[in-house]
Parts: C-alpha cells; structure tokens; sequence
C-alpha cells in the first residue's frame, strides 16, 4: 500500500520533471519554429529554395550535434558534481567545453568558407546545378554563426544541466521572435528591403545568433552568480578533471558526430534521389521534431535529475525514477506520433510542392509517425538514462552497429544497387530507432548504468 512518504516523494518527482520539461520542451519548440519558419517561407519561395536549404543545413547540424555530444558528455559530470552542489569544478568543465567548441567552430566555419559548393555537392544530385548553387550562398553566410553557437549552446546547455532552464527558453524565445520577422523582411523584401530569398533566411539566421550572444553574456556577467565564467579558465590545466572530461565528453561527442553524419548521410541518399524527395523529407523532419520537442525534453530532464540522484549517492531511487522517465516517454511519443499523422495533409495544402514530392510527403509522414516512438524510447534510454550514470560506450556502439551497418548499409544498396522507389529507401533509412529498441531495452535492465562517477 503506498504511504504519505511515497506519495510526497512522487509529488516532488513530477514537480521537479514538470519544472525542467516545460521550459526544455519550450525551447525545443523555438528551436522547431526557427527551422519550420523557414521551411514555410523558402517553400512559398520555390521548391529549389527548400531543398537548397535544407541540404545545405546539414553541416550546422552535425556541427550542433559535435556541441550536444561535449555538452551531454560535459553533463554526465556536471549534473553530478551538480548533486555534491561543487560550483568551482562545474565552472571548470564549462571552461574546457567551451575550449574545444570554439576550436572546431573555427575549423567548420574555415572549409565552409573555402569549399561551399563542393560540399554542395556531397549532398545534392549533380543534375540540380541550381540546388547546389543556392545552397552554396546559403551556406557562406550562415557559416558565419558557427562560433556564435559555439558560446552560446554550450553555456547554455551546461546550465540546463544545473537545473538552470529558463535562460535558455528566455534566450531562445527573444532570437525565434527577431528570426520570423527579419525572414519576413529579408526573404519577400519588405519596408524597402530588397528580396534576397534563401540569402535572406541565412542573414536573418545570423543576426538572431549575434542577439543570442549578447543576451547571454549579459546573463553570464551579470545575473548568474552561482556558475561564473572565468576566462582564464580556458587556459586551466587540471589532469584529473581532463581525464574525466576526454573519458566522458569525448566517447559522447564522437557517438553524436557519428549519429549525426548517419543522418546526413540519409539525406545526402535522399538527396541524390531529386529535389522532390528532398523537399518532401525537410517537411517531415520539421513535423518530426515538432512531435518530439516534449519526448527530448523528457530525455534531457533524465539526465540531470539522474545524474544528480547518483551524485548524490541515491542508487535505488535513480533506479525507480529512470523506470517513471522510461513510462512517461512511451506515452508522450504516441501523441507525437498523432501529431505526425494529423498535420501531413496541412502540410500538402500550405507548401507549394509538385504533385511527386506531395505523394512522397504522405507515405513519409506515415513512416515517421512510428520511427518517432523509437527515437524517443532510445533516446530517453541512451542519452538520459544511460548517460546519466556514465555509460556512454554503449550509445556509440549501437549507432554504429544499427545506424551504419544495417539502415545506412542498406539503403544505400536499395537506392543505388537495386533502385528501388524512393518510399521503399526512406522505410529502409528510417529502420534504425525501431531495431534498436529490443537492445537497449536489454541494457536499461541490466543496470549497469547506475553508477557515481564524481571524483572530489
């Protein structure tokens, strides 16, 4: 029979999740209204705009998955160190974050600059000369925001992992407000502004990111007194606490580059199989990640509030939280899946997409409403649960495994060897986050996860 003490500990389990998922969940959503924002505008733009984006935004998004994997990596310490309440060596963690985040922005931002159309054409159909050409201006002036990214995801993602969420949403909520309306200006040439079209989106893209800085450094020097940022910081040599971070940080970073340049490599696929199943496929990522900005929410929330239940030594309850997180991902990512399957005909309406791309977009959206409840399940698992206690090998191992040697392996034979119809290699693609379910639910109930990494 459950007693008073249960339920005031459930109370404040689901305040304390309700208090992180909210704003986390928030910011997600911002995150999606950038993104759909200028899928919308570029698609009443013309369909090459779209696709010419889109592509072009996969190297922001395996740069932004080489910030979540340092930041997730950087999170399995700080959350704990978080749980002991030791500010300095969580100040110290985000120092050398930060180091190497503003390293490899240069570096990205670097070979954008010089090689824009080259990479172009990794990801499109030589046959779409114009495909490639925008997305090439595109990408010289959005490479521009990389290093502003750099600073600003990585302070705030280590803040969220010291229970420091509003920031963020605060942050991001003021950048997609000034996004929409200078993409409005910009794109369509509004109060006397010429139309600059894609140009456009990627400049209002980079002035959103200059205000995120800013606000964050106000924020970082003038409001935050518990985690402070010291610039010599950056320069700190402390053995152990690099050990740690390259043992924990680095194993992270690498499982989300390789998941990251997994799925731009299903683009690139997709890609290459013409602009009307590239415009189909951004239109549902954009409704994907709409349905899952609750589902990811949830798996960030695991991973602090577990990491801090294990930094401070409570194993048994890390145990029963984790099983609650697991249960409340399977039930969110059903209404995302709903979501998936509701708006695929407010999509075909609003878009002004060809009659093909149309087609696809229906049998996508069906793929992806299930693909969704896999991702979210895995995700909670491997980067919430998992993480939470310091098991970061086992994420890598299962992408590689799944993501390379069975979706990726064969979805390239099916579109180039067999050529099969595009639906056919999109299931195929899309194969991975169901597969991996039966493994890492193995793992989870293993629980090998759960262990106190902290170290002074």
């Amino acid at each position: 029979m459950e007693t008073l003490n249960d339920r005031d500990e459930k109370r404040h389990f689901y305040k304390l999740v309700f208090s992180l998922v909210l704003p986390m969940a928030l910011q997600n959503l911002i995150n999606v209204g950038v993104s759909a924002a200028d899928v919308i505008m570029l698609g009443k733009v013309s369909e090459t705009a779209l696709s010419a984006s889109s592509l072009a935004g996969q190297v922001y998004f395996i740069l932004s998955l080489i910030f979540f994997g340092l930041t997730s990596g950087a999170a399995v310490l700080t959350a704990q160190y978080w749980g002991r309440k030791d500010t300095r060596t969580i100040e110290k963690i985000l120092a050398i974050t930060l180091r190497y985040s503003l390293v490899i922005s240069i570096v990205f931002t670097v070979v954008v600059q010089l090689f824009p159309i080259p990479i172009m054409k990794l990801f499109a159909s030589k046959e779409d000369t114009d495909v490639i050409l925008q997305g090439a201006a595109f990408l010289r002036i959005i490479s521009f925001t990389y290093v502003l990214s750099a600073i600003t995801m990585i302070y705030l993602n280590i803040m969220r992992s010291v229970e420091r969420v509003i920031i963020a949403t605060v942050v991001y909520s003021i950048s997609l407000v000034v996004n929409i309306l200078l993409n409005f200006v910009l794109i369509f040439g509004l109060i006397g502004f010429p139309a600059m079209g894609i140009r456009g989106s990627a400049l209002a893209t980079l002035i959103a990111r200059f205000i995120e800085l800013i606000l964050v450094l106000l924020y970082a020097t003038l409001i935050n007194k518990t985690i402070k940022f010291h610039v010599k910081d950056l320069f700190l040599h402390d053995k152990l606490l690099m050990k740690d971070f390259l043992t924990y940080s680095f194993p992270v970073m690498i499982n989300e580059l390789i998941w990251g340049t997994g799925t731009s490599v299903n683009a690139a696929i997709i890609g290459h199989l013409g602009k009307s199943a590239v415009a189909a496929n951004s239109v549902t990522q954009i409704t994907r990640q709409l349905a899952m900005v609750v589902a990811f929410g949830l798996a960030t929330a695991t991973a602090i509030i577990l990491g801090k239940v294990l930094g401070e030594g409570k194993e048994e309850l890390a145990k029963k939280y984790a099983k609650r997180f697991v249960n409340l991902t399977i039930i969110v990512s059903i209404f995302g899946a709903l979501v998936i399957l509701g708006t695929s005909q407010i999509a075909k309406d609003a878009l002004s997409l060809s009659g093909e791309a149309k087609s696809y977009l229906g049998i996508m959206m069906i793929v992806m409403s299930y693909f969704s409840i896999g991702q979210a399940y895995n995700t909670t698992l491997i980067v919430g649960v998992f993480r939470a206690g310091g098991d970061i090998k086992f994420g890598l191992f299962i992408d590689v495994t799944f993501m390379w040697c069975i979706s990726i392996l064969f979805g390239l034979i099916a579109a180039f060897v067999l050529k099969l119809p595009v639906p056919v290699v999109y299931v195929i693609l899309m194969s991975d986050e169901i597969i991996k379910i039966p493994i890492s639910t193995w793992r989870y109930r293993s629980m090998k996860w759960v262990k106190n990494i902290t170290r002074y």
